[in-house]
């Protein structure tokens, strides 16, 4: 225990679905009983960037990895011997019971079922929120999607919601080309079957005429950001980044390419505003628009979380539901 950093031990977990237990005594918006699903992304409802349409970060309780609650930075956890437990995101949900800020909840349609809930309050919000809200993919335009893990996959679903006639899919992994299909993906692009001789830029330009109307990053490594900006055509092509780059490696584009109508934005959490567009998706996954059963791979008890790792590390995984009560 001397050895670990100031912020370990740590609960972590981020996206999940819950039901509220109690409620502090100034909170009035939750009362015991709602179905919720915690979300690591805050929502106020009353600084600037709240009320504004044009972003999602919440500039009174600003993103960040902390290790205790985000007004006071304390801890309400601690283990058997008393010792202090440390929080993650602000959500800490690989546990049976958390606590959670008021701004980082959403009250959620209980007809969800729990497993796709979880969905919502991470992964699937944010790619399909990506290409919703943040790209805004119009009908009969064409995407291309560097990455097709979770949020990859799930940018594809929300691009086909949009309408998109042509999703291209970008992984060095042969098995998303039949995976990526179900989540509305058109073509396939495996970069180590291109070869040197044919960047991936050259093959989607060539399938899409030009180059993709939108690009989604979804891998975090600077180079492939720059493949993606490549990729989107000049005039109106638009990129938008998704993964984190964790390597320190900067991004580096043509000056060139930006005069000539290209663009690259951030996107943290797809653009979706927590408590007004989670509900949102909710309704779309009532109403059969959004499909959320496909995510789900595998199931386990929170005494084989390990085995969630592994299958997540070994890429057998795309979402593996944590149950608490099994």
């Amino acid at each position: 225990m001397k050895d670990l950093p100031d912020n370990i031990p740590r609960i972590f977990g981020h996206e999940a679905f819950g039901v509220v237990e109690s409620v502090g005594e100034q909170v009035d918006e939750f009362a015991a009983g709602d179905a919720v699903v915690p979300t690591f992304l805050g929502q106020c409802s009353e600084c600037v960037d709240c009320r504004s349409a044009r972003s999602n970060m919440c500039s009174k309780y600003r993103f960040a990895v902390r290790p205790g609650m985000p007004r006071d930075g304390t801890t309400r956890f601690t283990d058997g011997q008393g010792r202090p437990l440390h929080h993650f995101f602000g959500v800490s949900s690989f546990a049976e019971y958390t606590v959670v800020d008021v701004n980082q909840v959403v009250k959620l349609n209980p007809a969800v079922p729990p497993a796709l809930a979880c969905l919502l309050s991470c992964g699937a919000s944010t790619g399909v929120g990506a290409a919703w809200k943040q790209a805004k993919v119009e009908p009969g335009s064409s995407v291309a999607i560097f990455g097709l893990g979770a949020v990859g996959l799930a940018v594809a679903e929300g691009a086909r919601i949009c309408g998109a006639s042509k999703i291209i899919g970008v992984d060095i992994n042969p098995e998303k080309c039949e995976l990526g299909k179900k989540f509305g993906v058109t073509h396939f692009i495996n970069p180590k079957e291109l070869g040197e001789e044919k960047p991936v830029h050259q093959a989607i330009a060539e399938m899409t005429d030009g180059g993709a109307d939108y690009c989604f990053e979804c891998i975090g490594l600077a180079a492939l950001m720059n493949d993606a900006f490549r990729s989107s055509r000049d005039g109106w092509g638009k990129t938008i980044i998704l993964g984190v780059e964790m390597h320190g490696a900067p991004l580096c584009i043509s000056p060139h390419e930006i005069l000539h109508g290209k663009s690259v934005i951030g996107s943290m959490f797809g653009g979706v505003k927590p408590k007004q567009d989670i509900p949102i998706l909710a309704d779309k996954y009532m109403n059969k628009e959004l499909e959320l059963d496909k995510f789900i791979t595998h199931e386990v008890g929170l005494k084989d979380i390990n085995q969630a790792f592994d299958l997540l590390l070994q890429g057998k995984s795309l979402r593996c539901t944590i149950w608490m009560d099994k």
